[in-house]
């Protein structure tokens, strides 16, 4: 938790007001973003992303599994968190837990939508095998490194990053099962399909401090915050997911305003995370 004197609180809350932020930034400018990709060999995928102080790592590892009985037709995702105590020490702990808890489901509504799947920004149908039998289950693992502010924008960039890092072996699913039978399958070490991330969203979190809502809150900005939305946005403007933090009420002509707000924000937030995870991925293909 961070501690501020009333006259830090009152510098910060005015900078807010005046349209400059007590590091420079104006209220809509995220702090600069790094991605380096394939930084955890074993996975099927990973990356790491900066955004200013903030650092987060995620993970993608893939296994075969059978698809639920009332999706036969998608395949599985699941999203865990974890808040190391060396990031703060807030983090050991009861405290650590419910944070990680918190984020995981805030990141399973941004991104995968409803129970049923609809509004999901992972397309669940491309990790079918074949359908009803066999689908790809992804278990995507989100580690927090340091923590100044803003971790589920930065979790939902290094999902996406992770991702797009992401191969999954081809499968040659042996014809002749019948019934419920569990068909023959070849997994290939040398074949490979990049996970398409094109419709994968970003996070854009709208951080509300007095009268006025900013981006990319730092860990002071959000001790001030009276509510928080997070909005996942896709390339097409389409709204994937939302989320809501803090205990104060939001008019729903100011959700609406700020879901305005994170529509034009996001089109900037996808342009810089993909020129990024581009020179990533070509570093990484040169070592």
């Amino acid at each position: 938790m961070v501690g501020l004197s009333l006259g830090e609180k009152h510098f910060i809350q005015g900078g807010i007001d005046q349209n400059l932020r007590s590091d420079g930034r104006k209220r809509d400018t995220y702090r600069p973003i790094s991605v380096e990709t394939g930084v955890i060999p074993q996975a099927n995928g990973s990356a790491r992303i900066r955004i200013g102080a903030t650092e987060v790592i995620a993970s993608v590892k893939a296994e075969l599994g059978r698809p639920n009985a009332l999706q036969p037709d998608k395949g599985k995702v699941s999203i865990f968190v974890d808040c190391s105590p060396v990031a703060e020490p807030m983090f050991e702990g009861r405290g650590g837990e419910e944070l990680s808890t918190e984020l995981s489901v805030a990141l399973q509504r941004c991104l995968l939508g409803g129970k049923s799947g609809a509004g999901a920004g992972i397309d669940l149908s491309s990790l079918i095998v074949a359908e009803g039998k066999i689908c790809w289950d992804l278990y995507i693992d989100g580690l927090v490194i340091s923590s100044d502010g803003n971790l589920l924008d930065a979790l939902g960039a290094a999902i996406k990053a992770a991702l797009s890092n992401t191969g999954i072996p081809r499968v040659q699913v042996a014809a002749g099962a019948s019934g419920d039978e569990q068909p023959e399958v070849d997994i290939s070490d040398e074949e490979f399909m990049q996970f398409n991330t094109s419709g994968i969203p970003v996070i854009v979190t709208l951080t509300k401090v007095g009268r006025h809502y900013i981006v990319d809150a730092t860990s002071e900005e959000e001790s001030q915050m009276s509510s928080a939305v997070s909005v996942s946005i896709n390339r097409k403007g389409h709204i994937c997911g939302l989320s809501k933090r803090g205990s104060a009420g939001l008019d729903p002509s100011v959700i609406s305003d700020m879901i305005s707000v994170a529509r034009h924000i996001s089109e900037q937030l996808i342009n810089k995370l993909d020129s990024e995870i581009s020179a990533a991925e070509a570093d990484e293909d040169e070592m």
